[in-house]
């Protein structure tokens, strides 16, 4: 496995991860979207920490300088 993620992607996705936390816990998400949007903020933050995106591979792309 590859990594295919640079820094600032890897920092762009945490901090998407940080404000659907923050959504979540103040409210401005419930039922159904928040599970769905919690699901994707676990998956962007597992690629996050290991450097790889699957998605990326598919279609050959990488923001990682190599």
């Amino acid at each position: 496995m590859k990594k295919n993620l640079g820094m600032v992607d890897r920092v762009i996705r945490f901090v998407l991860v940080i404000v659907l936390l923050i959504l979540y816990l103040t409210g401005v998400i419930s039922g159904v979207a928040a599970i769905v949007l919690g699901v994707l903020a676990l998956i962007i933050l597992v690629t996050s920490f290991v450097g790889f995106c699957p998605l990326y591979l598919l279609f050959k792309w990488s923001t990682r300088k190599d």
